[in-house]
C-alpha cells in the first residue's frame, strides 16, 4: 500500500512537468513541401500567389490569388522563429494576434507587426519605427541589424503575457509590455491610436503579409509558452 501511494505522489508531481514540456515543445509551421497549416486571409484556402520556392514561402506579386498568409491555428503566448528574404525595394511583415474576421478587412486591423523591409531601397524606410524588425509604427528597433535584399535575416518573436521581445539576426532589438504606460504612449503616438480593435485580441492567427512586391519565408517554427 505504501508503495502504491508513494507512484501515485510521484506520478502527481510529475505530471505538470510533462504536460509543461508538451507544452513547450517546438512545432514546425511549414514543412519546407506544400502550404499545408496555411491559408489566405478570409480564404478556405491558399491563393496561388503563395508557392513553395526552393524549400521556401514565397510570394509572387504578379500572380492572382493575392493576400496575407495566416496560420490555421491561433496561438497567445509563443516563440515564433523564421527566416525571411525581400526584394529590392520590398515591404511585408510578420503579424501575429491577428482575429480574422469578415468585418476586419486587413490582418493589420487587428494583428501587431515586426517589420519586414529592404530598409535601403523601399519607400517606407523614413520612420525609424518603420525600419526592418521594428514592431511597426510603435517602436523602433535599437539598432539596425538587416541585411541587405536578397539575404536571408533571421527573426524571432516572443510573446509571453503581453510582454513582447523581438530579435533579428541573434540581436534583441525591441522590448515592451502590452498594455503598460509605455505601451499606451506608443500606440497614442501610432497610426493606431483611433483602431478600437488593434492589438485587442490576446489569441490569433500569424500572418504573412502580402504587400505587393516580392518576398520569402522559410524554416517557420514556433514553440508554445
Amino acid at each position: 500500500m505504501k508503495k502504491l501511494l508513494l507512484s501515485l505522489l510521484i506520478v502527481g508531481t510529475l505530471t505538470p512537468c510533462v504536460n509543461a514540456q508538451k507544452k513547450q515543445k517546438r512545432q514546425l509551421l511549414f514543412n519546407g513541401k506544400n502550404t499545408e497549416g496555411w491559408h489566405t486571409y478570409l480564404k478556405p484556402t491558399v491563393g496561388a500567389a503563395w508557392q513553395v520556392v526552393d524549400g521556401a514561402l514565397q510570394l509572387d506579386p504578379k500572380a492572382e490569388g493575392q493576400g496575407d498568409l495566416v496560420t490555421d491555428q491561433e496561438y497567445e503566448n509563443f516563440e515564433l522563429s523564421l527566416d525571411w528574404k525581400i526584394a529590392e525595394g520590398g515591404n511585408s511583415g510578420v503579424i501575429f494576434d491577428v482575429h480574422e474576421d469578415p468585418a476586419f478587412h486587413s490582418t493589420y486591423d487587428t494583428g501587431i507587426e515586426m517589420q519586414v523591409l529592404d530598409n535601403i531601397n523601399a519607400d517606407d524606410n523614413k520612420k525609424d519605427n518603420h525600419l526592418a524588425g521594428s514592431l511597426y509604427d510603435l517602436k523602433a528597433p535599437s539598432q539596425n541589424v538587416a541585411k541587405p535584399a536578397g539575404e536571408w535575416n533571421k527573426a524571432k518573436i516572443r510573446k509571453q503575457n503581453g510582454h513582447l521581445t523581438f530579435y533579428l539576426n541573434n540581436v534583441k532589438i525591441v522590448e515592451t509590455q502590452m498594455g503598460s504606460p509605455e505601451w499606451e504612449t506608443l500606440v497614442n503616438n501610432s497610426k493606431f491610436k483611433t483602431w478600437k480593435n488593434f492589438a485587442k485580441y490576446p489569441k490569433g492567427h500569424i500572418a504573412l503579409q502580402d504587400h505587393g512586391g516580392q518576398v520569402s519565408y522559410k524554416n517557420i517554427s514556433i514553440t508554445e509558452l
